[in-house]
């Protein structure tokens, strides 16, 4: 596990695996890089430099008290391409790491930027507007703040149900990886867990969207009860300039199982094309 100090003073971990093309892995809120955990090996098995960073206020990374917005993750995430002097970099992001992905590059453009991939992402906007309403209303992110403020172990622990699907007939998920993104969650400070709720729900990325001018893969379940597909990947895959929208039949926010395989075998034929 390697580190870098922001230009604010937080202290970044990462992991930095294999050897190659540089393939860097965003996580979802509030997890932290270890849930990329197989796709990082399968990616240095794979002949790629696979890098994975916790976000600030979580996983092992400090938890400072300001800078849980999203240009701040942004610009951590710029840093640490920076810092390892990545060229022609794979970004891939998951949940909000889509969005820091795509926050990233309307930030500071893709000069160090060969592709991206987003699943089950955010963009362009979760939060049910007039002008967004296919989003979720915004009852839904306040009851999530509220219980992350008043007992965040017991939401984490129900929460593992509905982002991997647990919920629906025939699902194979594991108590195990259940417990692993509980386990997770609660190294998420509790200060950022409950500012990024705001930063991930409320954010729009439209125009980040339109900036970016790298072949990018949407990648996205059509079962996800936590990002919906019709107001995300859907609308994403018409903003994007040079898409392409892989839709998962079936598949929750989480994959597992055969829904996690499917969506390895398209990144690296991804990566590799």
């Amino acid at each position: 596990m390697g580190t870098f100090t922001t230009v604010d003073g937080t202290t970044i971990h990462y992991k930095d695996w294999g050897e190659g093309r540089p393939v860097v892995f965003s996580h979802g809120w509030p997890l932290n890089a270890d849930a990329w955990d197989n796709q990082l090996r399968l990616v240095a098995e794979s002949g790629y430099r696979a890098i994975a960073h916790d976000r600030r206020g979580h996983g092992r990374s400090g938890q400072p008290w300001q800078g849980n917005d999203m240009d701040t993750y942004a610009d951590d995430l710029a840093q640490l391409v920076w810092n390892l002097d990545l060229r022609e970099a794979v970004l891939v992001g998951h949940s909000t790491g889509g969005g820091e992905v795509v926050r990233s590059i309307g930030r500071h453009g893709t000069d160090r930027i060969a592709k991206v991939v987003l699943l089950g992402a955010v963009p362009p906007l979760m939060l049910r507007t007039p002008a967004n309403p296919e989003g979720l209303p915004r009852e839904v992110f306040d009851t999530i703040r509220e219980r992350v403020r008043t007992d965040r172990s017991q939401f984490y622990r129900e929460l593992s149900e509905s982002f991997y699907g647990a919920n629906r007939p025939g699902s194979t998920v594991s108590q195990g990886t259940r417990d692993a993104f509980w386990l997770q969650s609660m190294q998420a400070g509790a200060k950022a867990a409950y500012d990024c709720v705001g930063e991930f729900s409320e954010t729009d990325f439209t125009e980040d969207l339109r900036r970016l001018d790298v072949p990018t893969l949407i990648a996205h379940g059509d079962d996800d009860q936590i990002v919906p597909i019709v107001a995300s990947a859907h609308k994403s895959a018409h903003l994007v300039k040079d898409a392409a929208l892989k839709v998962y039949p079936g598949a929750p926010h989480g994959l597992t199982g055969a829904f996690e395989e499917a969506f390895n075998t398209d990144l690296l034929e991804f990566v590799s094309s």
